[in-house]
């Protein structure tokens, strides 16, 4: 009698400790992966494979996807995305806070968008142009795209200091159809930030509509995240009822000292609405904030460090007090010296971080800024953290909730089909870490770290991240929302 042949795979993972990102409780197994999906997993005896490893006593979990990430020219400046993969990133969701590279051209980003790069890197008039510039850059990830709202007002008006005109918010609505048919998932906004704050609801509520009947959804940093975050919040559940479109709170926060506390209330606000709309939100696991440097932010802030300046570049990663100290200024005029510049807000409380981490079905999101001088350290750090810091040193929530924020909950919102779980024909997005050292290593005084613990990645069956380094590999796709 002859003997069944044995599996053989691509690559074979044993001795797994395997958190398939459902939420459910750990199980011990090996992993089957040929071409870009999962093959197998169960014992597989016999099982051989061109590429084996031993993951005994190793965590094996679904890539974890970023659900809130400014990596729009990251893909296209440096594909290798070691800052994200290095932490066990597979997948991103960039286009956030209203700022999308694409659809732009031959404009001078004004602040927040020129965090994205200068009027040389927003050349894509159309979001088709965009990714097929990514698909040439091959990322190391995959990336889906949102369609800024900021980057539709800067293209369609002559000044971005009053409401639309009919006209304007028609082109914008144009443009914004295409983005979607181009391959867009949603549309954000960022309406705390100058070129959308005199938007009116209505404006958002309009275009928010478009994207609805394309299927998409909508991202918001929301008008105000201090002390009036609760009629922001409130704001934002009225723009997805009245168009009827699935909202994302983004890197949901209380800031400055008068607000602090607030997310009692607006969890409760966010939690009641549940029940007839859908809400999700996301959080980076941090009590300070970075973005453009600005005059009216930083007295609500603790300190402020500022992370890149354009006149003056000597003074990133400096505190904002001393260069004032130095200079003998006031803020105002600090601050006008430096800009363009960016900067570090300490401006959040501990417990209200613990509160939005520990909310049902929070998703993970680093909001990292790849193009600062002197980042925030959750562009190297953020996922590292929750895991190692949050979960298991302080127990905030078991491993197998941490991993389910980072995979499946994402996966399920953004409508990623077949990543966020492992099982038998998903996509072979995959990293292997140590439960034991995971832990990030990017501090604010030195923020370009390799987190720790993070042993193994890999993105549709490929390797791309391997003992502390990157292999080279770039197999990372463009997603699309399945709604």
């Amino acid at each position: 009698m002859t003997a069944p042949p044995q599996p053989h795979f691509d690559v074979l993972i044993t001795g797994a400790r395997i958190i398939d990102g459902s939420g459910a409780d750990a199980y011990a197994g090996n992993l089957g992966i040929s071409g870009d999906r999962v093959q197998s997993i169960g014992h597989l005896p016999g099982a051989t494979a061109e590429l084996c490893i031993d993951a005994s006593g190793k965590v094996l979990a679904p890539g974890f996807i970023d659900a809130h990430t400014h990596d729009d020219r990251a893909v296209l400046s440096g594909p290798l995305m070691v800052n994200k993969v290095s932490q066990g990133v597979t997948s991103v969701v960039a286009g956030n806070c209203g700022v999308s590279l694409a659809p732009l051209k031959d404009t001078d980003p004004p602040p927040p968008m020129n965090l994205l790069g200068d009027r040389e890197w927003y050349r894509f008039e159309r979001v088709a142009a965009y990714l097929d510039a990514v698909k040439q850059s091959r990322p190391a990830l995959n990336i889906a795209l949102l369609c800024g709202h900021s980057t539709l007002r800067a293209g369609s008006m002559d000044r971005l200091d009053r409401p639309a005109r009919d006209a304007e918010l028609a082109a914008m609505g144009e443009r914004l159809d295409q983005a979607l048919e181009d391959g867009c998932i949603g549309l954000s906004t960022g309406l705390a930030y100058p070129p959308a704050i005199h938007a009116p609801t209505t404006e958002v509520i309009s275009l928010a509509r478009r994207a609805a009947a394309h299927g998409g959804i909508y991202a918001t940093h929301m008008r105000n995240e201090g002390t009036r975050v609760l009629e922001s919040v409130d704001e934002t559940l009225r723009i997805g009822r009245e168009a009827a479109i699935p909202v994302v709170i983004s890197h949901h926060k209380c800031s400055g000292r008068e607000s602090w506390g607030l997310t009692r209330e607006s969890l409760k606000r966010i939690a009641r609405a549940r029940s007839t709309q859908s809400v999700n939100l996301d959080v980076y696991p941090y009590v300070a904030s970075s973005t453009v440097l600005m005059a009216d932010w930083a007295p609500g802030a603790e300190k402020v460090l500022v992370t890149w300046s354009v006149p003056h570049p000597d003074q990133a990663g400096r505190d904002l007090a001393d260069i004032m100290a130095e200079w003998q200024v006031d803020l105002a005029t600090a601050v006008e010296r430096l800009s363009p510049a960016g900067a570090i807000y300490f401006s959040m409380h501990e417990d209200d971080l613990q509160r939005v981490l520990g909310f049902n079905d929070t998703m993970i999101g680093s909001d990292g800024l790849p193009h600062d001088a002197q980042p925030h350290p959750r562009l190297w750090g953020t996922f590292p953290r929750v895991l190692g810091h949050y979960s298991r040193d302080l127990g905030l929530f078991s491993l197998e909730q941490a991993v389910h924020r980072m995979t499946a909950i994402p996966a399920r919102v953004f409508g990623f089909r077949d990543r966020g779980r492992i099982r038998v024909g998903g996509y072979a997005d995959l990293v292997i870490f140590d439960r034991a050292t995971v832990i990030d290593q990017a501090t604010f005084a030195s923020p370009k770290q390799i987190a720790a613990g993070i042993e193994q990645v890999f993105v549709n069956g490929c390797r791309v991240w391997t003992q502390g380094q990157s292999s080279g590999d770039r197999p990372g796709r463009i997603l699309r929302r399945d709604a």
